[in-house]
């Protein structure tokens, strides 16, 4: 498929997964055949807590917050990833920080694709989707 995936890191953190997070994204794009120009944001709590006031009316931090901002037949989406909840989630769930930021980018861009976890039956179709998407990376 044909999309772009830019990168850009806002945090203090030098060093980030940058080929992991396109590869992660671009098997999920390629899975669901669909051509979207992704552009992936790493952000400190406080531009994350912003971003959650101001769009979604929630007044905590979150680990990510995805756009779809498609326009007639311009295809976009905004993904933006909070490195330091990034940071605590790896820790909590015994992972490495690289595999919680490709599922965060996964989650991301499932829900750019339109996939929702509102309910417990759709955050579990989700799980299974972000688990099996990254088993084929790693």
């Amino acid at each position: 498929m044909d999309c772009c995936i830019r990168i850009f890191n806002e945090t203090k953190k030098k060093r980030i997964p940058r080929k992991k997070l396109e590869n992660a994204v671009s098997l999920v794009l390629d899975h669901f055949k669909k051509e979207i120009n992704i552009l992936i944001v790493l952000v400190e709590d406080e531009q994350i807590l912003e971003l959650n006031r101001k769009f979604l009316g929630h007044n905590f931090v979150t680990d990510v917050i995805s756009f779809d901002l498609s326009v007639d037949n311009t295809y976009l989406g905004e993904i933006y990833i909070c490195l330091p909840q990034a940071e605590r989630q790896a820790k909590e769930f015994g992972v490495s920080l690289q595999n919680e930021l490709m599922r965060l980018a996964i989650h991301g861009i499932l829900h750019i694709l339109g996939f929702k976890d509102d309910t417990v039956r759709s955050r579990n179709k989700m799980r299974k989707l972000e688990d099996m998407f990254l088993n084929k990376i790693e």
